[in-house]
């Protein structure tokens, strides 16, 4: 698999990908299908999402094999089994999956199982439930056909090894540049659909369980108004139920932009001190196809995916 690194050399050369500003994202010329992916690997898995699309797929098909793409990514330490594990040594994957009907499944603190997207999505399909944690979202997976997969990041393992000689727990402001792959998309007719896979914060409390798996707060997808999904420190994002508020916002009529800016004020409000040193970005797509992002902290990337190409832009941010 190519690399994330020589992945976005080889983009950036084809695409002529540059830094826009969000006023230039929120009125694309083309207000047609869109994909929208979280932090610099986005672009990676917008392109695996677009080739869904351009092969008649589904949207919903289009953003799973999306998340895949950066899960089955072994150059990435914070997605998938390659991602950093707990303080404990151990590596628990969280995800979600949300289409346009308000259906949507989810897994959280799951071990061993390659692509926590699919079994978030099977568990959508194939049960009455959105939600399975641990052990038991790990026996669906395997009642399901899903195999356990042992393998552990050699990086990932050496880096919580030297963390433990300090055993220090302290976010860090855009860590290696992102934390969650969380991608969007809308559809030529107009539909949309979400997902959100990560390892969650590196060295975490062991069954910690951040944003990212939870509809409403790491993901949310209306088709009445449009889709979002965030970021960051999931603690702050859980707090004001930020993809939802962010997709409400967008019903009352505010742009994407203005929608992500909206959430992100609200959580520097109530939380003034502690919003100085964490990082937190959204992105959304609104029903006429305009898209934006919004952050706490300058550093946060978003990957756009049009017909026109697959750019890489910086969201404007609060500090």
């Amino acid at each position: 698999m190519t690399s994330r690194r020589q992945f976005l050399k080889t983009s950036l050369a084809v695409t002529g990908a540059v830094a826009l500003n969000n006023a230039m994202a929120a009125n694309p010329k083309d207000k047609g299908a869109v994909i929208l992916s979280t932090w610099n690997f986005g672009l990676q898995t917008n392109a695996a999402a677009w080739k869904v699309l351009q092969n008649d797929g589904s949207i919903l098909d289009a953003v799973e094999a999306g998340a895949m793409e950066a899960e089955n990514d072994l150059q990435s330490t914070s997605v998938g089994l390659a991602g950093r594990p707990d303080r404990e040594g151990i590596t628990t994957l969280d995800a979600c999956i949300m289409d346009y009907n308000y259906n949507c499944g989810s897994v959280c603190f799951l071990e061993k199982i390659k692509n926590p997207i699919s079994v978030a999505r099977r568990l959508m399909e194939k049960t009455p439930h959105v939600m399975l944690a641990g052990s038991g979202a790990q026996q669906f997976a395997i009642e399901q056909g899903f195999e356990i997969d042992n393998y552990v990041n050699p990086e990932s393992e050496k880096a919580w090894k030297a963390w433990l000689e300090s055993s220090e727990y302290k976010p860090i402001i855009n860590f290696e540049n992102h934390d969650t792959i969380g991608i969007i998309g809308r559809d030529d007719d107009g539909n949309f659909s979400g997902a959100c896979s990560t390892s969650g914060m590196a060295y975490k409390i062991r069954g910690r369980v951040g944003d990212s798996p939870i509809i409403g707060a790491g993901l949310y997808v209306d088709n009445e108004a449009g889709a979002c999904t965030a970021t960051g420190v999931g603690e702050e994002v859980i707090r004001i139920a930020g993809s939802h508020l962010v997709v409400e916002k967008m019903r009352d009529g505010y742009s994407p932009y203005d929608a992500c800016k909206y959430a992100v004020e609200r959580m520097v409000r109530i939380r003034k001190e502690a919003s100085k040193n964490i990082q937190v970005g959204f992105i959304a797509i609104n029903k006429k196809g305009e898209y934006g992002a919004y952050c706490i902290q300058p550093g946060f990337q978003y990957a756009v995916q049009t017909a026109e190409g697959n750019v890489l832009l910086n969201a404007n941010s609060y500090y």
